[in-house]
């Protein structure tokens, strides 16, 4: 058994197995293997990370990347879901320009657009500010106002179709209290007022969530530079505007992302209270699209419609992603 030395000083020698040393051309001199093992070890450990990742990808690619190439596939055929599909090229695109139901269906999901940007994000905000302080109740009111979040749309359509019971309805009898003929207002059978009615279901949703983000970016603003504005003479309105709303920038940019894609995948609440209707003028891009592949068995213009609305969303997306990449690399 050979000692070779182990310490800088090399008084402190430990043994080596016979197999482990490797003379040199004159013999005289031993050399460890031990430093190979230690190199395929440290390669081998780099391997592990990679391994991990592999498993996690395969699967998102097998249940993401897969049937999306395959939904861009299946839009340029007359596929029918069962047997038929056959190659058309862009004819499923062509019909779709000139289809009025999609047409309407995407201007729907425009408005659904405006409004979850504006008043969800507005009034969000605005209880974030009320509610970011230090009172007896606050807890209780912020979870009564986050509480629609965490109700399944079922139960949200539900409560809201009740709300607007052209009769006997929330809506209805407050307009009577008032003094106006609410009982002569068809919420969610007028084609004028339908769409909007949806909307305003959605947004009581989504106003506790926006919420809820910006309360979670006012606890990362600095109490000491609003107190220094307010010693400089500022006042609320203008250490709000010029101190508070800039460094919730970057929440800002989360919530108009997420709202955008809300609006753009607007289906539960659009099939569960009004089902498209009536006549087809409250519905979106998604419940089109469900309408043509399981109601239609046009499984081609459906995922035709797919890819055009995932080409949308993907341009928030990517604007998103791209900013942030852009903020990291500068910081």
């Amino acid at each position: 058994m050979a000692q070779i030395t182990g310490s800088p000083g090399g008084s402190t020698p430990y043994e080596v197995a016979p197999e482990d040393v490797v003379p040199t051309a004159a013999g005289a001199v031993a050399k460890p293997r031990a430093s190979a093992r230690l190199r395929s070890g440290q390669s081998q450990a780099r391997l592990i990370p990679y391994i991990f990742l592999a498993i996690p990808l395969i699967m998102y690619f097998v249940w993401v990347i897969g049937p999306m190439c395959y939904s861009f596939w299946m839009s340029l055929t007359n596929s029918d879901g069962i047997s038929q599909q056959d190659f058309v090229r862009l004819a499923n695109y062509r019909r779709m320009w000139d289809d009025n139901d999609v047409r309407t269906a995407f201007w729907n999901n425009v408005r659904w657009l405006v409004a979850f940007i504006t008043i969800p994000t507005v009034c969000g905000l605005a209880l974030a500010v009320l509610l970011n302080r230090d009172l007896p109740g606050m807890r209780f009111i912020k979870a009564g106002i986050f509480s629609p979040m965490v109700l399944s749309s079922v139960v949200i359509a539900q409560v809201w179709s009740w709300m607007y019971f052209p009769n006997d309805g929330l809506f209805a009898a407050t307009l009577n209290a008032l003094g106006f003929a609410g009982d002569n207002i068809d919420w969610l059978g007028d084609p004028d007022l339908a769409t909007y009615c949806i909307i305003g279901a959605a947004m009581w949703r989504q106003i506790g969530y926006v919420m809820l983000l910006y309360l979670a970016g006012l606890k990362n603003v600095d109490p000491s530079l609003v107190d220094a504005a307010r010693v400089d003479g500022a006042s609320n309105w203008r250490s709000f505007k010029d101190i508070v709303l800039p460094l919730l920038q970057p929440v800002t940019v989360i919530v108009l992302v997420v709202s955008i894609i809300d609006a753009l995948r607007a289906f539960d609440l659009v099939d569960l209270m009004t089902d498209g209707g009536p006549y087809g003028q409250s519905s979106v891009m998604a419940h089109r699209m469900y309408e043509e592949a399981f109601n239609n068995y046009n499984m081609g213009y459906a995922a035709a419609i797919a890819v055009v609305l995932m080409l949308i969303s993907m341009i928030f997306i990517f604007t998103y992603l791209s900013r942030m990449v852009r903020e990291e690399l500068e910081f």
